[in-house]
Protein backbone atom coordinates (compact mmCIF):
# COMPACT_ATOMS: atom_id res chain seq x y z
CA UNK A 1 0.00 0.00 0.00
CA UNK A 2 1.40 3.40 -0.93
CA UNK A 3 0.93 6.73 0.82
CA UNK A 4 -0.58 9.53 -1.23
CA UNK A 5 -0.30 13.20 -0.32
CA UNK A 6 -3.09 15.44 -1.63
CA UNK A 7 -2.47 19.21 -1.35
CA UNK A 8 -4.84 20.69 1.22
CA UNK A 9 -3.75 24.27 1.95
CA UNK A 10 -1.08 26.69 2.99
CA UNK A 11 -1.16 28.19 6.46
CA UNK A 12 0.48 31.58 6.99
CA UNK A 13 0.90 32.58 10.62
CA UNK A 14 2.11 35.82 12.14
CA UNK A 15 3.23 35.42 15.76
CA UNK A 16 2.81 38.08 18.42
CA UNK A 17 5.95 39.72 19.66
CA UNK A 18 7.30 39.26 22.22
CA UNK A 19 6.80 35.59 22.94
CA UNK A 20 6.16 34.47 26.52
CA UNK A 21 9.37 32.96 27.89
CA UNK A 22 8.43 30.42 30.56
CA UNK A 23 12.03 29.24 30.84
CA UNK A 24 13.66 25.96 31.78
CA UNK A 25 11.35 23.43 33.40
CA UNK A 26 11.00 19.66 33.66
CA UNK A 27 9.94 19.36 29.99
CA UNK A 28 12.65 21.62 28.61
CA UNK A 29 12.88 25.32 27.83
CA UNK A 30 9.31 26.47 27.15
CA UNK A 31 8.22 29.39 24.97
CA UNK A 32 4.61 30.35 24.29
CA UNK A 33 4.34 31.99 20.87
CA UNK A 34 0.85 33.46 20.52
CA UNK A 35 -0.81 33.65 17.12
CA UNK A 36 -1.51 37.24 16.09
CA UNK A 37 -3.14 36.22 12.80
CA UNK A 38 -3.32 33.29 10.44
CA UNK A 39 -4.68 32.70 6.96
CA UNK A 40 -5.52 29.37 5.41
CA UNK A 41 -5.61 29.13 1.60
CA UNK A 42 -6.54 26.05 -0.38
CA UNK A 43 -8.97 24.77 -2.95
CA UNK A 44 -11.09 22.98 -0.32
CA UNK A 45 -10.29 25.03 2.79
CA UNK A 46 -10.00 28.83 3.09
CA UNK A 47 -10.27 31.12 6.09
CA UNK A 48 -8.50 33.01 8.82
CA UNK A 49 -7.82 32.71 12.52
CA UNK A 50 -10.55 33.67 14.94
CA UNK A 51 -10.54 34.16 18.69
CA UNK A 52 -7.52 34.94 20.82
CA UNK A 53 -6.51 31.51 22.14
CA UNK A 54 -4.16 30.45 19.32
CA UNK A 55 -0.55 29.73 20.23
CA UNK A 56 2.42 27.40 19.93
CA UNK A 57 3.49 25.92 23.27
CA UNK A 58 7.03 25.19 22.07
CA UNK A 59 9.64 23.31 24.07
CA UNK A 60 13.36 23.15 23.38
CA UNK A 61 15.61 20.31 24.51
CA UNK A 62 19.19 20.16 23.20
CA UNK A 63 18.22 22.38 20.26
CA UNK A 64 15.31 20.18 19.20
CA UNK A 65 12.08 22.18 19.03
CA UNK A 66 8.84 20.34 19.74
CA UNK A 67 5.84 22.37 18.63
CA UNK A 68 2.33 22.10 20.04
CA UNK A 69 -0.03 24.43 18.19
CA UNK A 70 -3.75 25.01 18.73
CA UNK A 71 -5.94 27.62 17.08
CA UNK A 72 -9.38 28.17 15.59
CA UNK A 73 -10.06 29.14 12.00
CA UNK A 74 -13.23 30.62 10.57
CA UNK A 75 -13.72 29.56 6.95
CA UNK A 76 -14.63 32.01 4.21
CA UNK A 77 -18.26 30.84 4.52
CA UNK A 78 -18.59 30.95 8.30
CA UNK A 79 -17.65 27.48 9.61
CA UNK A 80 -15.41 27.27 12.68
CA UNK A 81 -12.60 24.69 12.58
CA UNK A 82 -10.30 23.77 15.49
CA UNK A 83 -6.79 23.07 14.21
CA UNK A 84 -4.13 21.36 16.29
CA UNK A 85 -0.75 19.99 15.38
CA UNK A 86 2.43 18.76 16.90
CA UNK A 87 5.77 18.57 15.21
CA UNK A 88 9.53 18.95 15.35
CA UNK A 89 12.30 21.11 14.02
CA UNK A 90 16.07 21.32 14.43
CA UNK A 91 16.77 24.67 16.13
CA UNK A 92 20.42 23.87 16.94
CA UNK A 93 21.49 26.44 14.33
CA UNK A 94 18.64 28.78 15.29
CA UNK A 95 14.97 29.03 14.31
CA UNK A 96 14.53 28.93 10.54
CA UNK A 97 17.73 27.08 9.71
CA UNK A 98 15.77 23.85 9.13
CA UNK A 99 12.16 23.04 8.17
CA UNK A 100 9.39 22.46 10.69
CA UNK A 101 7.54 19.15 10.23
CA UNK A 102 4.01 18.87 11.60
CA UNK A 103 0.97 16.59 11.70
CA UNK A 104 -2.24 18.69 11.69
CA UNK A 105 -5.70 17.39 12.57
CA UNK A 106 -8.98 19.26 12.35
CA UNK A 107 -12.26 19.30 14.26
CA UNK A 108 -15.54 20.92 13.30
CA UNK A 109 -19.24 20.53 13.96
CA UNK A 110 -20.17 22.16 10.64
CA UNK A 111 -21.57 19.51 8.29
CA UNK A 112 -20.15 21.26 5.22
CA UNK A 113 -16.66 20.55 6.54
CA UNK A 114 -17.35 17.22 8.27
CA UNK A 115 -14.85 15.58 5.91
CA UNK A 116 -12.09 17.44 7.80
CA UNK A 117 -12.83 15.36 10.94
CA UNK A 118 -11.40 12.34 9.07
CA UNK A 119 -8.27 14.04 7.74
CA UNK A 120 -4.77 13.34 8.97
CA UNK A 121 -2.47 15.87 7.38
CA UNK A 122 1.25 16.50 7.27
CA UNK A 123 2.95 19.84 6.93
CA UNK A 124 6.35 21.26 6.15
CA UNK A 125 7.02 24.78 7.29
CA UNK A 126 9.48 27.61 7.42
CA UNK A 127 9.96 30.28 10.06
CA UNK A 128 11.33 33.73 9.39
CA UNK A 129 11.21 35.94 12.48
CA UNK A 130 7.56 36.17 13.47
CA UNK A 131 6.23 34.64 10.24
CA UNK A 132 5.58 30.89 9.84
CA UNK A 133 4.38 29.32 6.58
CA UNK A 134 3.28 25.71 6.13
CA UNK A 135 2.47 23.67 3.06
CA UNK A 136 -0.13 21.13 4.24
CA UNK A 137 -1.17 17.90 2.51
CA UNK A 138 -3.86 15.37 3.34
CA UNK A 139 -2.54 11.84 3.80
CA UNK A 140 -4.46 9.20 1.87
Amino acid sequence: MSIDLVPLCTIDITLRDPQVMVGQGPSGFRVVAEVESATVEGERLRGSSTGSAGADWLTLVDGIATIDVRMTVETHDGAVVFVTYKGRSDFREGPGAHPIYSAPVFETGDERYGWLNLVQAVGKGTIDGSHVRYEVAEVR
